[in-house]
């Protein structure tokens, strides 16, 4: 049903899709060349500004000191044209916008031009062409190919771009004359380079007139028909009568004032031009947007159509699967998780709890539950699958357990034989130090009992680390805290390194000694490991209320924020020793450690700025018994 459904509304969304395909591509290409027709608007501005930059200094280099104003103050108009000209290509994404950016910089290298202009020492032709270059690359930028989307938008594009280079060639006999007419004469190759600009502008008016439409060409005519224009081309007929190198006669400032004003009206019908290729591109775009939108209304409405017959058709599908889903998430949150607990829960219990039997004693209740409803056939197997899904859940469950337990029971078992092999070892060593008279026989006995009751420490902690629960070794009675310490001391590798500053007076209970010495064993071993072999390790206890604290100093290499985050959550037990590096099982020791003795452990930074870990250990007034007071007798009389 969903496939014969599917065909005909996957080729209806097909054929939408290609009309909405074609729309987005017209819409896209409008919107592209609305973009690059403002950069063109925009970049004739910056066009002006330069030529008229090019041609007042043409006419200051030819000798006609009096432009030297009009070029300081023309100079800071193009900075500011520029300026705004660069924050508006800031924000833009078309091809033209990337071009001018590029062609911007070669706008700023006039910077360099300016400065030999001012010192005189630039050469007017050679600073000519710098401008024209300039000017040259900023209008091929702008002018970059443009989406055509219509023949009259790509004849309006067309004109435009040809009205732009005829002004541009305007403008460049404009600057180069007016250096000539300062200088009276043309030099070397100038009379050729002016031929060849008149010839570049009446050849880009003709393509233009090919091009224009009838109201455009009548607006170019009418700028040739002014006064100004008139006045100009009589200048120019004088320099085509000059190319023998003679005076020409003419003020270089009438020829300045006259072709300003023709370029300036040329600037103007451009603007116009302009303006009628943005108007056509808006409408191109608002076609091409309602068209979109038609399409993609159309889409819509066949998606929702097909969508609607689906569900409909689905209905008697969807009904038994939900049915089922529900049955099979009632048996995954209530059913699996207690099965999974029950048999968490018998871990510790006999073995035979945790036998191949346990699968099938937890899954007919599943079974019942899972009943499929409906008697389709793919239905029944759902259910049967997600019933060997659940068995094998707690088939993998009860083999973790099992895999657990042996796994502690076995580290237990090992720690114990180590444990029990390490005690025959310590008294047989204690035997031989009390019969040995040699001192350096002596000597190398300490040293193998103090090697064995690190090795004991370590066996211990592996029992530790089993969960074993039962301290291996208890004292009746109380222990004072210096002889804890002095316990603990003696079981680390470096002893000798260790400083007891400072050990106030306080009892601990013999059933936590043994576990307290472990722990505080343990924090000496690291605080040794971690810190420099010429630095101490120090061990301080004082009284605090009720409880009695210890502190293990170091002034190593330090910790960061984050290991010291990390240490103190294994030392707090928040994190199992299974997923941590083997380097930091003595933390987990100590966290368990801890936790049985009901004591807090902490690492903080050293106080005093030299660096290093201290470890904090505060025993609770459960543990710690006062000290008695002891009354001397008071003679009598």
């Amino acid at each position: 049903m969903a496939i014969v459904l599917a065909v005909p509304t996957c080729l209806l969304l097909v054929i939408t899709g290609l009309g909405v395909a074609d729309r987005a591509a017209d819409w896209s290409a409008a919107r592209e060349t609305a973009e690059r027709v403002d950069v063109v608007l925009k970049g004739q501005g910056l066009v002006r500004e330069l030529q008229r930059e090019r041609g007042l200094t043409s006419g200051l280099l030819g000798g006609a000191d009096a432009y030297e104003d009009d070029v300081r103050a023309q100079r800071e108009r193009t900075d500011r044209v520029r300026d705004a000209f660069d924050a508006l290509l800031a924000d833009g994404g078309a091809d033209t916008a990337d071009a001018a950016r590029g062609a911007l910089a070669t706008v700023r290298t006039l910077d360099s031009v300016r400065v030999e202009v001012d010192d005189r020492t630039a050469r007017r032709g050679a600073t000519l062409d710098a401008y024209t270059e300039a000017v040259d690359e900023l209008i091929a930028a702008c002018a970059a190919e443009p989406v055509r989307t219509e023949k009259g938008l790509g004849d309006g594009l067309d004109a435009l771009g040809a009205l732009t280079r005829a002004t541009e060639a305007l403008a460049l006999e404009r600057g180069s004359l007016n250096g000539v007419f300062a200088a009276g004469r043309f030099r070397g190759d100038e009379f050729l380079a002016f031929s060849e600009v008149r010839a570049e502008r009446l050849a880009f008016l003709r393509q233009f007139e090919q091009h224009a439409g009838a109201a455009q060409r009548d607006a170019l005519k009418e700028v040739f028909e002014t006064k100004e224009a008139r006045l100009a081309l009589g200048f120019e007929k004088r320099a085509e009568g000059g190319g023998g190198g003679g005076r020409l006669g003419v003020d270089p400032g009438d020829w300045w004032q006259a072709m300003t004003v023709l370029v300036d009206r040329l600037h103007a019908v451009q603007k116009e031009i302009g303006g009628e290729v943005r108007a056509r591109v808006d409408r191109l775009g608002s076609d091409a947007t309602a068209q979109l939108g038609g399409f993609i209304g159309l889409g819509v409405l066949i998606l929702a159509v097909a969508v609607a017959l689906a569900v409909l058709s689905a209905r008697s599908i969807t009904r038994p699967l939900g049915a089922l889903a529900e049955e099979a998430d009632s048996v995954a949150r209530a059913g699996l998780p207690a099965a999974v607990a029950r048999i968490q829960e018998a871990e510790a219990g006999q073995d035979g709890v945790l036998g191949d039997g346990a699968t099938d004693a937890v899954s007919p209740a599943s079974d019942a539950r899972l009943q499929v409803p409906g008697r389709a056939k793919e239905f029944e197997q759902l259910g049967a699958a997600l019933r060997n899904v659940e068995r094998t859940a707690i088939g993998l469950a009860t083999e973790q357990a099992v895999l657990r337990r042996n796994s502690s029971e076995s580290l237990a078992s090992l720690g114990r034989r180590n444990q029990a092999l390490l005690d025959r070892q310590l008294g047989l060593i204690t035997t031989l130090e009390s019969q040995e008279v040699d001192p350096d026989a002596l000597g190398e006995l300490f040293e193998l009992d103090h090697l064995a009751t690190r090795m004991r420490r370590n066996a211990e902690s592996l029992l530790v680390l089993a969960g074993e629960e039962r301290p291996p070794r208890t004292w009746s009675g109380l222990v004072t805290a210096a002889e804890v310490v002095q316990s603990a001391v003696a079981e680390v590798e470096q002893y000798q390194r260790v400083a007891v500053v400072d050990v106030q007076e306080g009892h601990v209970r013999g059933r936590a000694v043994a576990e307290l010495a472990h722990l505080l064993a343990e924090l000496i071993e690291n605080a040794l490991v971690f810190s420099p072999p010429s630095r101490p390790v120090e061990v301080y206890g004082w009284r605090d209320g009720g409880e009695y604290c210890l502190a293990v100093v170091d002034r190593g290499s330090g910790m960061s924020a984050d290991d010291l985050a990390r240490s103190n959550a294994r030392l707090a037990g928040r994190e199992s020793f299974l997923v941590a590096p083997t380097r930091h099982l003595g933390h987990y020791v100590v966290g368990t450690l801890a936790a049985r003795l009901g004591a807090q452990v902490e690492l903080r930074p050293t106080e005093g700025g030299d660096g290093g870990v201290t470890a904090y250990v505060a025993l609770p007034a459960s543990l710690v018994q006062a000290v008695p007071v002891r009354v001397e007798p008071v003679p009598a009389g």
